[in-house]
């Protein structure tokens, strides 16, 4: 899971970048990535954090291997 830093009203947030890949491509949908810093590292908006959790969550479960 990626790990988070609240700046003020924005949130850092880490994580590898196949994860990184999967948020700019949330991001293009609704924008709530306010700076790319690098291979790891993107700050969102604050106030998008659940919402950005609860998506990401969902995508990584579609991308999850299921003995079942």
């Amino acid at each position: 899971m990626p790990f988070i830093t609240e700046l003020s009203r924005r949130i850092n947030l880490y994580s590898d970048s196949a994860v990184k890949q999967i948020l700019l491509t949330m991001n293009e949908k609704s924008n709530f990535i306010i700076e790319d810093l690098d291979d790891h590292n993107v700050v969102i908006k604050a106030d998008e954090e659940w919402r950005v959790r609860r998506e990401l969550e969902q995508e990584l479960e579609k991308n999850t291997y299921s003995l079942e």
